[in-house]
């Protein structure tokens, strides 16, 4: 989970054209031009797990409308979702950190510790005690780990799709450190790459470099800028 920002763009004038019509009409929110525009933003990734390996996609609600039309239709409170997340958060936790608003990494660690199986654990780390940021610990302990039969059998394919891009990622750190003085910019490249907004659980990336940044101070201010 990492700060986006919901820019301004064709697509998403034209998804708030649609909200508004379909308030008008007492139609659903679900339009293509919202779906559209929800893609674009978030990198065609969910915004609380980050994975863009999706199946099935849904437009959630950052703060549960319960009937109430102005959050219902309300652009700002309309995120991606993979069904796993929409499904796992519904309304249970509120609030919760809106990523539009707030950089999360500044108030969550996001951390994987631990190596070969069962060691493995994820850490979500606050680094303050508000209730958003504590809600959102909470809901994403569910999301990576599952409370149901069900869940967790899809937390457990989500962690191994996370466990293979952070082993991909730090392979590239390695050649990267080990890479003689001209190859190192190729390296350079990929490890932006992967630490850009649009890039697969980049929280988890990102927090990798943060925590060795005395190491790797050149890579670290890709995300300190």
């Amino acid at each position: 989970m990492i700060k986006i920002t919901r820019r301004t763009t064709e697509k998403s004038q034209k998804a708030i054209d649609s909200l508004q019509k379909a308030r008008e009409r007492h139609q659903s929110y679900n339009t293509p031009e919202v779906n559209a525009a929800l893609r674009e933003m978030f990198y065609g990734k969910c915004y609380l797990c980050e994975n863009k390996q999706i199946t099935l996609y849904q437009i959630e609600h950052l703060i549960p409308h319960r009937g109430n039309a102005e959050l219902k239709y309300d652009w700002n409170n309309l995120f991606l979702a993979c069904g796993h997340c929409n499904n796992t958060k519904l309304d249970k936790y509120e609030p919760i950190i809106d990523c539009t608003q707030e950089n999360v990494e500044e108030k969550i660690a996001f951390q994987k510790k631990g190596y070969f199986g069962s060691d493995e654990e994820l850490a979500f780390d606050m680094l303050d005690f508000e209730a958003a940021t504590q809600n959102t610990v909470k809901l994403l302990q569910e999301v990576y780990y599952g409370s149901t039969p069900q869940k967790k059998m899809e937390a457990t394919i989500l962690r191994r799709l996370l466990r293979k891009e952070l082993a991909e990622f730090k392979e590239y750190v390695r050649e990267y450190q080990e890479a003689e003085k001209e190859e190192k910019e190729d390296f350079r490249c990929l490890i932006k790459q992967c630490l850009q907004d649009s890039s697969p659980f980049a929280a988890f990336k990102r927090w990798l470099i943060r925590d060795h940044k005395e190491t790797y101070p050149e890579l670290y201010a890709y995300i300190s800028t």
